[in-house]
């Protein structure tokens, strides 16, 4: 990439010079033509990638699909084709869904192309023309107005009253006020007011600038070019579910190895031997878990899209619960991207102001000290004039003083216009003025429009036997021309400067913007005014504080994630001030850190180790590059933290397609984060990610549930087959009565517990750690046993059968219910790896009741169906032998149960100590 310039330390005229064009005439069609063919169209190119058949083929290269493809293969020796088909299946389906997934992540870079596809009106040949954003070149002159899409990276030449919506692109929840000035060097993306960029949305005014990028040199392709090299890491889920895969296959062929070199050395037929080792692998694999971790990621999308979380990609679901660091936006999903007037001094009182958005519902409550003659003031239904003056004029001149609409589209206020105005509007009608009314008895007569340079408007409105000037801008332009201030009784005294600044630091700590007003009465006779009317003689009326609330509900949901274990960072565009005061409100803070605010500037200068800290120490970063916002995410992501990013515009898609978790907002959300994201919140609440966090974390939790209950199962079928290898003695089960347990418990009895209710305790707990395998030592412990009770179980009725002159058939049949029915009450212990089943409710899981009666319904078909006997070779059983499965059954529960109870005494010191902990589970 060629060596960027820093056109924003330029002047204007140097900038222009050096792209060789005029600012005046533009280039000619014939040069721009040539400059066409050297940088090429202005679009967005693509990174490219591997082949689409490339991608699917990767899909099979997982230790998983080995151990399928192995049962495939092993159930086509023993000629049970329906099987292979079957596993083989379940191989391709899996397949299909990873290639689909990844496919639909890269899209995320054509949606970024469809950014830059429009006309523009540029001037070529002293001519202006539109032109088609694609054609546009380096040197050409682009004329800017109220509307316009930013067609590339333009040097400001000429502005006029121009503000630009960044918001997608720095985070900056206010449009930018832009001029042609030039700057100094080290000055961050989001304060370079001379540079307009490519996608970004002129909000006012108009402008002539200069193109100094197309294409992948512009700012947003260097996202593009960031969000093709993010890496697309596995999920822990998918990391974990690797490992588990690869160990059970190593465990498959020693176990497969051992049992054909003893057929071997035993002087077995060759053909008895494979098919030995076959059995054995066949009873070993657990298949039902590729189809069961699909089903519980599917229920846990049903669930989550209830609670307003939709899932692009399954792994999502799980991750979430894994979580252990959240970096979210502020702008639109901490707060409500909607600017609110919350503190108002006039005449000398101090009022605040409830109410969020522009929804104008809330009430003005007076806030100073309570005096006999004024114990507290509150307004909540159209001023009178005489009992309220001051407050009255206040918000009229924030009413008429402005050129936005407030619009109620069915439940939804929003705002035509700028946000600061729309928060204006909103204020004035909560105290009961009526925008129509106002501008009927005080029609508009002149208006001088916000300029920069100015930083402030006024507007001339007829009013009775006068003309009114209403003024609003920056306190340093208003405070400086007023001689005089309007007090709450209506009459007219000096202004008190140091009341004031006392008053706008107090406003400014909490990371308010505050606006000052005045007024200036003139003859009637006046038709306009000019800015030396508004220099001077004016009276303050007083201040108006705004600042962009945070969410109703996302204060709760950033104590219920802390509470969970799970850090808060806030990542953002927005002045640090501003950031670190609605930190505060949301709880972020912590009360015995201090300095937790950093800015992108000061990220700039730090070293690798000290970045690396700050990640790990900070909890606001404010004013920060979508670049910087990359590089927090995988500095987390190296001190081995599981990170979700959540975010809105364009200058978050590289971190969250870097993230483990990449989060968008399904209504303020830009097009190419939600092709990035991994989940949308539809109500673009950061509430909505705890509800997420919970359903991840159940989800976690019925997964690691099904392995603990199905691996007891495949070990005792592969020990069962090694040790009558080994030993030379009859099998007690047969590979084709393998194949029927293992398929029909998986499909009705493990995957039933997909549907198991949120555990009451999962808010609680800390985040699981990254590093822990999903099953820990006590739980190997637990499987171990488990399946050595099993194995002994149908050893012991096997041989008892035959010495008592059973048939092999019938010795068989029980030995396969010992099994089944041996799985069913151990899946009665697994529905809580901690709390008994008595505490957590027999049927709070009807599904599991209706796949035990299924099973059991399968199971008395199988013994007694004489077709089932001729396909399985089976027998019918007696009622003594059902006595025998039932007693070796109930035994396996109890003891589980015992080593439950025992494990919470010496966690808890007492046998009941989780009792309270108990409610009726959520479903």
């Amino acid at each position: 990439m060629k060596k960027r310039t820093d056109w924003h330390i330029m002047t204007a005229t140097e900038a222009v010079k050096m792209l060789k064009t005029n600012s005046k005439i533009g280039l000619t069609q014939q040069e721009a033509d040539k400059r066409l063919q050297s940088h090429g169209p202005n679009v967005l190119t693509q990174k490219k990638g591997e082949s689409l058949l490339k991608i699917f083929l990767k899909e099979f290269h997982q230790p998983l699909v080995y151990i399928l493809i192995i049962a495939g293969i092993g159930v086509g020796i023993l000629q049970e084709w329906v099987e292979m088909i079957v596993i083989f299946l379940v191989v391709i389906i899996n397949s299909v869904i990873g290639f689909v997934e990844e496919v639909k992540a890269l899209r995320a870079i054509q949606s970024l192309s469809k950014e830059l596809n429009a006309e523009n009106t540029v001037i070529r040949n002293q001519e202006k023309k539109m032109v088609s954003v694609t054609d546009l070149v380096p040197g050409d002159i682009v004329t800017l107005q109220s509307g316009d899409r930013v067609p590339a990276d333009l040097r400001l030449i000429l502005t006029k009253d121009l503000q630009i919506d960044e918001s997608a692109l720095t985070g900056e929840s206010i449009p930018s006020d832009k001029q042609a000035n030039s700057l100094e060097k080290n000055v961050v993306l989001a304060d370079r007011t001379n540079m307009a960029y490519a996608s970004t949305l002129v909000t006012h005014g108009v402008a002539t600038g200069v193109v100094v990028n197309t294409s992948d040199q512009t700012e947003i392709g260097k996202i593009n070019q960031m969000i093709a090299s993010a890496d697309i890491l596995a999920t822990p889920l998918t990391r974990k579910i690797a490992g588990f895969s690869r160990f059970v296959l190593s465990i498959i062929l020693i176990l497969a190895g051992l049992t054909i070199t003893a057929g071997i050395l035993r002087g077995n037929e060759l053909s008895d031997v494979l098919l030995e080792g076959v059995a054995l692998a066949v009873g070993a694999i657990p298949e039902g878990l590729p189809a069961v971790v699909t089903i519980t990621l599917a229920i846990g999308v049903s669930r989550m899209s209830k609670r307003k979380v939709i899932i692009r990609k399954l792994p999502a679901v799980e991750t979430l619960g894994s979580t252990t660091v959240i970096c979210s936006d502020k702008t639109g999903t901490l707060t409500q991207n909607e600017m609110t007037v919350q503190r108002v001094l006039a005449g000398g009182k101090t009022f605040g102001v409830s109410g969020e958005g522009y929804r104008p519902l809330g009430e003005f409550t007076l806030e100073a000290p309570p005096t006999p003659e004024n114990k507290q003031l509150p307004i909540s239904k159209p001023l009178e004039q005489d009992a309220s003056f001051a407050l009255n004029e206040l918000l009229k001149a924030g009413l008429l003083c402005n050129d936005s609409r407030l619009l109620q589209q069915d439940e939804l206020w929003k705002i035509e216009g700028d946000p600061t105005e729309g928060a204006l509007l909103t204020s004035a009608l909560k105290a009961g003025l009526d925008t129509d009314k106002q501008n009927k008895l005080t029609p508009r007569v002149d208006v001088i429009p916000f300029e920069s340079e100015y930083q402030y408007m006024a507007t001339l409105h007829q009013k009775d036997d006068v003309h009114v000037m209403y003024v609003k801008g920056s306190i340093e332009k208003v405070l400086a021309a007023c001689s005089n201030a309007l007090d709450w009784n209506h009459e007219i005294h000096p202004i008190d400067h140091q009341e004031i600044q006392h008053k706008v630091q107090e406003f400014g700590e909490k990371g308010m913007r505050i606006l000052a007003f005045a007024r200036k009465e003139f003859p009637k006779s006046t038709s306009d005014i000019k800015h030396g009317d508004v220099q001077e003689g004016l009276t303050f009326l007083g201040l108006q504080a705004m600042a962009d609330p945070p969410r109703p509900n996302a204060i709760n949901a950033v104590a219920a994630c802390k509470s969970a274990g799970i850090e808060v960072k806030m990542i953002t565009g927005d002045h640090v001030v501003t950031a670190a005061a609605i930190a505060k409100k949301l709880g972020l803070h912590d009360d015995k850190a201090a300095n937790q605010e950093i800015t992108g500037a000061v990220m700039n200068e730090l070293s690798e180790e000290e970045f690396v800290q700050a990640a790990k120490e900070k909890s606001v970063f404010a004013r920060v590059s979508p670049a910087q916002k990359l590089a927090l995410v995988k500095a987390l992501q190296q001190e081995g933290h599981i990170v979700a990013m959540t975010g809105d515009g364009v200058n978050d898609a590289p971190a969250l397609r870097q993230a483990d978790i990449g989060v968008a907002m399904g209504i303020t959300g830009t097009e190419v984060v939600k092709e990035t994201a991994d989940i949308i919140l539809t109500d673009d609440n950061f509430s909505s990610i705890k509800a997420a966090v919970e359903e991840g974390r159940r989800v976690l939790d019925n997964l690691v549930k099904f392995i603990i209950w199905t691996l007891p199962t495949n070990i005792t079928e592969g020990v069962v087959i090694l040790i009558a290898s080994l030993l030379g003695l009859a099998l007690p089960i047969t590979p084709l009565q393998i194949l029927w347990i293992n398929m029909t418990t998986a499909i009705f009895l493990g995957s039933m517990l997909a549907f198991e209710p949120l555990e009451p305790d999962v808010m609680q707990r800390p985040p699981r750690n990254p590093k822990t395998p999903l099953i820990t030592s006590p739980l190997i412990w637990r499987i171990c046993w488990v399946s050595g009770l099993l194995v002994a179980g149908v050893y012991a009725v096997y041989h008892q059968a035959i010495r008592a002159g059973a048939p092999a058939q019938e010795a068989q049949t029980i030995c396969v219910n010992i099994i089944v029915f041996g799985e069913l009450f151990y899946l009665f212990n697994t529905r809580s790896l901690e709390f008994s089943q008595f505490k957590i409710g027999f049927f709070s899981n009807l599904w599991l009741v209706l796949g035990v009666i299924i099973m059991t319904s399968l199971q008395l078909l199988l013994v007694y169906s004489p077709f089932m006997n001729k396909i399985f070779n089976t027998a019918p059983m007696s009622p003594k032998s059902w006595v025998v499965v039932l007693a070796i059954s109930s035994l396996l529960y109890g003891l589980v149960e015992c080593e439950k109870t025992i494990k919470r005494w010496k966690k808890h010191g007492t046998f009941t100590s989780n009792v309270h902990l108990l409610r009726k589970p959520k479903q």
